[in-house]
């Protein structure tokens, strides 16, 4: 029994042939890419929803920021915010600033008191290089560095002898290179 409870043998030959070969391509059709229907309808599912909830977002920002715009005390409030937070970063800012002011402030107050450490050992005759490395061990007085004996050389031998001269040619090895004539060539 099929729609509207006659038989399917009392129907028309030409819509029970209709039928037939509506059963045939899509009984192929789903038999062939049944799978790749089904993952694509899945995947449209799933676009669809993304974008819908996107969408939705998107109206009730732009109805948020209508209403905002409209109502004063909103516009008010959020710029009374903005302010106190640019206040408060500035001032962050101006604190940093200090920090560093009073570090420089330091620096260069240790630069001057080594520069007058340094006056006062060169008025005393001592060497001003060492205090100025070694700032601690000022009390310990220590001969200056003038007094001390000078390293002497490694008696090391030379590696070549004393007249050897690489741009010469001479005193190397059998390999001398020489460079060619100048002028065209003799060829026939």
């Amino acid at each position: 029994m099929d729609r509207d409870g006659e038989p399917l043998s009392a129907r028309p030959a030409v819509e029970t042939e209709g039928l037939r070969f509506l059963h045939v391509t899509v009984g192929s059709l789903l038999a062939t890419y049944g799978w790749y229907i089904l993952f694509g309808c899945v995947l449209l599912y799933v676009i669809f929803q993304k974008l819908s909830t996107g969408l939705r977002a998107a109206r009730q920002r732009q109805l948020g920021r209508a209403e905002a715009a409209l109502e004063p005390d909103v516009v008010v409030k959020r710029q009374e915010a903005l302010a106190a937070a640019r206040l408060k970063m500035q001032e962050e800012l101006n604190a940093q600033v200090e920090k560093h002011k009073e570090k420089l402030r330091q620096l260069e107050e240790e630069k001057r008191r080594q520069k007058i450490e340094m006056w006062d050992s060169m008025q005393e005759g001592r060497s001003y290089r060492r205090n100025a490395r070694k700032p601690q061990e000022d009390d310990s007085p220590e001969p200056s560095t003038s007094s001390l004996t000078p390293k002497r050389k490694s008696d090391k031998k030379p590696l070549r002898g004393n007249g050897y001269n690489p741009l010469t040619g001479e005193g190397g090895g059998t390999c001398s290179w020489r460079p060619g004539r100048r002028g065209p060539s003799s060829g026939g």
